[in-house]
């Protein structure tokens, strides 16, 4: 008994940090869907668009890998949601890159439900996270 009374111990901890991050990854999906010229929720909801449903998943599992390492990384709270904000930032940035450098016409292409637009984009998220991740291993 007194092994899972010892192992519960970090529990508040857990639960104090994964409400943070599920805050963050809340937080991510609002602000990733209000910069993208294209409606998300409405190309994946209402006419079933893959190349939406795909890049957003992406990003959001991008963002979900530097976020865990976030977490695995940081001596506190605090330092916790500093960099949670790094990396939310970082997968922002990605997004603009792509957009503006790799893919110009990638709103349009996701738009018109072209997979492999949707996938390209999803590819950078998640290849974004892990170097974010990776980055944060100090």
């Amino acid at each position: 008994m007194n092994t899972i009374a010892h192992s519960l111990t970090g529990l508040a901890n857990f639960a104090l940090y994964f409400a943070i991050a599920l805050a963050l990854l809340l937080i991510f999906k609002v602000i990733y869907t209000a910069i993208t010229p294209h409606d998300e929720w409405k190309l994946v909801k209402e006419e079933k668009n893959t190349a939406a449903a795909t890049g957003l998943a992406g990003a959001i599992i991008g963002f979900a890998l530097a976020l865990g390492s976030a977490a695995s990384n940081s001596v506190s709270l605090i330092d916790f949601v500093i960099w949670g904000v790094v990396a939310l930032i970082a997968q922002l940035i990605a997004f603009a890159i792509v957009r503006f450098i790799f893919m110009p016409k990638i709103v349009e292409r996701i738009n018109h439900n072209e997979v492999s637009a949707g996938i390209m984009l999803a590819g950078m998220s998640v290849a974004v996270g892990l170097l974010n991740a990776a980055c944060m291993t100090y």
